[in-house]
Formats: structure tokens, C-alpha cells, sequence
């Protein structure tokens, strides 16, 4: 690791620890050179999530964007961000665990809503009206049928 101050190639290592959120190996550094002492991090390289659209483009997987739709569709109703945010992590995580870096749009739609049908009804109504795009009434009128045999 190169020593900021002086550019000296050679470091040694005097501490190391997990970083606060555990996502990261925490390391105080030495310059071998001029004695400055330095903080890296270490962390695993991810590969990017990529989202394949219905028309075939590819762009990269924007937890900001689906949290967007997640507020929108929790608007006035008592889901407090925390459990939105934790939705997230978990529908990232089990896209990663599955191994395959690109996912399409409607089997990230449908992960969506199989979770938010467990956090608010009325959410994953007013989601799935967007995601699934009803072009009438009564498409919209069975899927409230669908979750009143629920």
C-alpha cells in the first residue's frame, strides 16, 4: 500500500478490525518510509447487479430507484423506512445468493411483490398497479379479487 505522504511502496500493518458495519476489514497502516500512520479498508469486489429491461437494455440494479417506488406505494400507510430498507437488503441479497449477476425487470417486479404482500396490502396494490401496468379496470378489479381469497 502506498504511503500518501511520501509515495513510499512499503507499509506495515499495526491494527486491524472489522469496520463498524461489519462490511469491511479496517486497517491502521505504517509507512516503513516517514512513519505516517494511515487507515484502509478492505472489502470484498462485488460484482454489479444488472437489471435486463422488458425492451433488452441492461442497466445496473439502483436500490434508490426500487426504495422510490417502495415510498411511493407506502405513502399514508404505517411502514416505517427501516422495514423498506430491510426489504431491500434481503431481495439484493437473494438475487446475489442465486449466483446470476442479471436479473429482468419482471422477475424483480414479481420478488417485489411477493414481499410486500407480506408488509402492506394496500402497497403491494398500489405497486402492482404501476409494475404490472392494468390497462383496464377490470384487470385491476382481479387482482383485488386474487388477495381477498388470500
Amino acid at each position: 500500500m502506498r504511503c500518501p505522504r511520501c509515495g513510499c511502496d512499503e507499509s506495515k500493518v499495526v491494527d486491524s478490525r472489522p469496520s463498524e458495519s461489519n462490511d469491511a476489514i479496517r486497517r491502521r497502516r505504517e509507512c516503513t518510509g516517514c512513519g505516517f500512520r494511515f487507515t484502509t479498508y478492505e472489502r470484498c469486489e462485488e460484482m454489479p447487479l444488472i437489471v435486463v429491461k422488458r425492451d433488452g437494455h441492461k442497466e445496473p440494479f439502483d436500490r434508490q430507484k426500487l426504495m422510490r417506488g417502495l415510498v411511493t406505494a407506502t405513502v399514508k400507510r404505517n411502514v416505517p423506512v427501516s422495514k423498506l430498507t430491510a426489504l431491500i437488503d434481503d431481495i439484493e441479497a437473494t438475487l446475489r445468493d442465486q449466483g446470476s449477476f442479471e436479473v429482468s425487470s419482471a422477475d424483480l417486479g414479481s420478488i417485489v411483490l411477493r414481499r410486500l404482500l407480506d408488509v402492506d396490502k394496500v402497497a403491494y396494490v398500489r405497486f402492482a398497479s404501476v409494475y404490472r401496468d392494468f390497462k383496464d379496470i377490470e384487470e385491476f378489479s382481479e387482482e383485488l379479487r386474487s388477495l381477498s381469497h388470500d
